[in-house]
């Protein structure tokens, strides 16, 4: 009796969508003032292409290592592959933190949009509007990548017709500002790596996807390009037609009602809106599936290993979803959002890292049928990380190190109870 293929609901246009509903999110709402604070002008609107260059050999690690594995969890994968159980828990440990941080801080940035807008408590607002969006999630696999796909056309437009509305008026452009210090070029960068983020989660459900060994890879660098192009105009848009746009708390609203009017800007307030609804459901469609990953039986033990990771008939993992929203729940109430949005692209950068070393163990050992070239990426990839972690503040890094301490405890917890 032949063996049924697996169920594989994502084909590329999912995984794209699934990539640029990661990336696209409700960071660029807020990064375009952040940016404009530190590299003024136009200028600024360099600093997204510049970070998509510095991220180019980590897709690169990511496009590779998602060719050649054909099952779900990404990092963590891959790490067991090239080091075995403990470095691949360590290593699925701060993916799944950072997934997690990543899923807070547009769960955060939901709230604080939302909340101005009714006149609530962003927190509260935050805490129900990320409980519904996770229990969405328990419809299943297949709804919800139709879902994401619909809410990443919905968030797209809003933006498009900034960019056209820009292009259209092509106002004076601003005056000349004095060139930056590399010091605001550095702590910039590793904003927008935050903006830029997401890509990476287009191997995690590797499993689950048709011709993944041709389409994770055209998704990957799909998802960190575009991006990038359409928020260097969006940033020359709101250079152009917002004065003082390190000033503003809602710098892309301000900008579209300069350009379009009040209606323009109530479409791309409305696009804030199902931009953070967007990215904050495929997050949390996504982040469970890197604790499920991470729980197999010779990192967890043979007890907490299957509680965690068993799946619904819809090929949702249930425990590891509920674990994710306490785990989100509680960073919601506790930080701040600009918090968040560093602590996010820091620990991301560590899942780089780690990457990027799987990728030159494997390549070097020609594992997996890949072969030694294709680890010229990790070295490129390494510096990039390391060039971007020289923006970080020591209290930023103390707290990963804590992370990594709570991830060492749970490995513990698991071990015992084998």
């Amino acid at each position: 009796m032949s063996r049924r293929p697996p169920d594989r609901p994502l084909g590329g246009w999912s995984l794209l969508a699934l990539g640029l509903n990661g990336v696209i999110g409700v960071g660029i709402f807020f990064t375009p003032g952040l940016v404009a604070g530190l590299v003024p002008g136009r200028p600024g609107a360099w600093v997204y292409p510049l970070t998509a260059a510095v991220l180019g050999p980590v897709a690169a690690v990511y496009a590779t290592l998602g060719r050649r594995f054909d099952s779900d969890g990404g990092p963590y994968v891959w790490a067991r592959a090239a080091f075995g159980a403990p470095a691949a828990f360590a290593v699925g440990w701060i993916a799944y933190v950072s997934a997690v941080l990543s899923t807070a801080a547009v769960v955060a940035g939901l709230g604080h949009a939302l909340g101005a807008q009714m006149a609530l408590d962003e927190r509260l607002v935050s805490l129900a509007a990320g409980g519904a969006l996770m229990a969405l999630t328990v419809l299943g696999l297949r709804p919800s990548a139709r879902i994401w796909s619909a809410l990443t056309v919905a968030k797209l437009l809003p933006l498009l017709l900034l960019v056209a509305a820009f292009a259209w008026r092509a106002p004076q452009p601003p005056p000349l500002v004095q060139t930056p210090a590399a010091a605001g070029w550095g702590r910039a960068i590793l904003l927008a790596v935050f903006a830029l983020q997401g890509f990476e989660i287009v191997p995690v459900p590797r499993g689950h996807a048709r011709g993944g060994a041709r389409t994770v890879p055209l998704a990957t660098f799909g998802a960190l390009a575009l991006p990038a192009l359409l928020y260097a105009a969006i940033q020359a848009a709101c250079v152009g037609a917002v004065p003082d746009l390190a000033a503003l708390d809602a710098p892309l609203a301000a900008a579209a009602a300069a350009l379009g009017g009040a209606r323009l800007g109530r479409i791309v307030e409305l696009g804030t809106d199902a931009s953070a609804i967007g990215i904050a459901f495929g997050m949390a469609a996504m982040t469970p599936r890197y604790l499920a990953a991470l729980s197999s039986d010779e990192t967890l033990g043979p007890t907490l290993g299957p509680w965690l990771r068993a799946e619904t008939r819809g090929q949702v993992p249930a425990r590891a979803l509920a674990v994710t929203a306490l785990a989100i729940g509680l960073l919601v109430a506790g930080r701040g959002l600009a918090g968040l949005f560093v602590l996010s692209g820091l620990a991301v950068l560590i899942q780089y890292a780690a990457s990027a070393l799987s990728l030159a163990r494997l390549a070097w050992s020609r594992a997996h049928g890949l072969r030694r070239r294709d680890a010229a990426w990790a070295p490129l990839s390494a510096a990039a990380v390391l060039l971007m972690l020289r923006a970080a503040q020591p209290g930023e890094l103390a707290i990963l190190a804590g992370v990594l301490v709570v991830g060492l405890a749970l490995w513990t917890i698991g071990r015992r109870l084998a």
